[in-house]
């Protein structure tokens, strides 16, 4: 298996991860909207998986650097500078007494994130399948060059 399959089949994961993160901190920010669970229960949900998401975007555009694809890593750099300031003035978590306050900004904010990451799992998706073909077809190729025996 080629290096740019594997990378494509860890970015088709990779991505998939985050879409489910985004829409589960989007429904716990929901069921705080329409009072089915508390905002300290909401803060702290949204807060442990926010970490994870963090670090999965950046290694995913960290390979993307590494494996030399300049447009999935140009289309990721904005957003991973984004969440690493984010993170270094410590506003990545939600808190608890602000919640109600920042809510439309954080749903709003979280919807923006899942309609990128969605546009990301095309183009994973895409590059993907296209690497498949190209793999399976360059094995056949080869194939037909060496003339292996038929048993």
């Amino acid at each position: 298996m080629s290096v740019e399959l594997v990378l494509w089949l860890f970015s088709f994961a990779s991505v998939m991860a985050l879409v489910g993160l985004t829409a589960y901190q989007l429904i716990c920010l929901s069921d705080l909207e329409f009072d089915y669970i508390n905002p300290y229960d909401s803060s702290s949900r949204i807060n442990a998986v926010v970490i994870i998401e963090y670090a999965l975007q950046g290694v995913l555009c960290a390979s993307f650097l590494l494996t030399l694809n300049w447009f999935p890593f140009l289309v990721m750099a904005p957003v991973t500078y984004y969440h690493v300031k984010l993170y270094m003035n410590r506003k990545h978590l939600i808190d608890v007494t602000e919640i109600f306050r920042q809510l439309h900004g954080e749903k709003k904010y979280r919807m923006i994130k899942l309609a990128f990451y969605f546009a990301l799992f095309i183009i994973s998706i895409y590059r993907f399948v296209l690497n498949m073909v190209l793999s399976s077809e360059k094995k056949a190729h080869l194939g037909e060059r060496i003339s292996l025996p038929r048993c």
